[in-house]
């Protein structure tokens, strides 16, 4: 079988393997499609060399199907199609107070362990999630970044009626949007991109440029003066935390969906004035994987659309050098058998 590997350096390498047998409490996924996450592309640029034990094959959003059943595996049948929730979370402790999303020695599959650009992938059965036979396993590649942003609005309690501004309109961005609009919300993307500007607007979003006007007094035009319920930071730059303290309206809720790996300054006022909340929000549960699964399942939102590009596996090396001169795409697919 065909394999990738990361090697440093911005260096990937295609391998031919032996296809294993799944260990005991395993299954062999016949990989589908594996996206490519913002997390690969750092890791291209070297930023996670310190983590990444090389050579290793990465990915994490991905389809496919059983391809053999391991010993001791119940309820999983070859063919069956699949998604992977990649947390290894089999060394949570007491303390980790039952959050094992986030447990304290969270190992996670795909940049911890090998992970899923290539033909087969043997993987705990425990990390699974059945598809309908129907599912579309181009659109299921989705899956784990729409789960990010389901988790990322149930843990904001965005409820109808309410209005949600989205400062980034990257991938991630942009499936919070889904995923709030679908909710019920009034929602506003915030993005300086004129291109992603324009596909916010394709799919059908009120976006907006705030170099170009006045966000605040935007935001405060379209909800009566109220401002947001909701501000999801998903930008991840210095411009987006100051104005989400001043975009967020009379007790609003901020939810920090952008990773920041160093300090940055908050208008810690802004959060007594008006009484707003912080909230975190890493990665997703159960739940929010079903939930994404439910939405891919219906696929009564704009999902196809996000998809900006299919390659072969065997193409690894210059999907991510294409990636790096066109950071305007959105989501490109690896397709694993080819």
């Amino acid at each position: 079988m065909k394999a990738t590997i990361y090697e440093g350096n911005k260096t990937f390498t295609v391998i031919d393997k032996e296809i294993e047998q799944p260990a005991q409490g395993e299954v062999r996924i016949k990989v589908a499609y594996s996206g490519v996450c913002g997390t690969d592309v750092h890791i291209y640029h070297g930023m996670m060399d310190k983590r990444v034990a090389m050579p290793q094959t990465i990915g994490h959003e991905m389809s496919g199907t059983i391809d053999a059943v391991g010993e001791g595996v119940e309820g999983y049948d070859v063919g069956e199609k699949v998604v992977v929730r990649p947390l290894d979370d089999r060394k949570v402790k007491a303390s980790d107070k039952g959050f094992n999303h986030i447990c304290e020695e969270l190992k996670f599959i795909g940049i911890d362990s090998p992970g899923s650009m290539q033909q087969y992938w043997n993987v705990p059965s425990f990390v699974l999630h059945k598809l309908k036979a129907e599912t579309d396993l181009k659109l299921a590649a989705l899956i784990e970044p729409l789960s990010v942003a389901t988790h990322d609005v149930r843990r904001s309690g965005l409820v109808k009626g309410e209005t949600a501004v989205v400062l980034g309109g990257g991938p991630i961005g942009l499936l919070v949007a889904m995923v709030a609009k679908e909710v019920g919300a009034q929602v506003i993307i915030s993005e300086v991109n004129p291109k992603r500007i324009a596909k916010a607007k394709e799919l059908g979003f009120d976006a907006v440029n705030p170099i170009e006007l006045d966000l605040v007094e935007y935001v405060k035009s379209k909800t009566e003066n109220r401002r947001a319920d909701v501000v999801f930071e998903v930008a991840g730059v210095q411009p987006a935390l100051d104005i989400m303290c001043e975009v967020a309206g009379i007790r609003g809720r901020i939810l920090m969906v952008a990773i920041h790996g160093e300090k940055k300054p908050v208008d810690l006022f802004k959060f007594f004035w008006k009484e707003l909340s912080l909230i975190g929000a890493r990665v997703y549960e159960k739940e929010d994987y079903e939930k994404a699964i439910e939405l891919i399942t219906l696929n009564e939102l704009p999902f196809s659309q996000m998809i900006t590009d299919v390659q072969p596996l065997t193409n690894i090396q210059q999907v991510f050098e294409n990636i790096d001169n066109n950071p305007d795409g959105l989501k490109v697919l690896m397709d694993c058998q080819l």
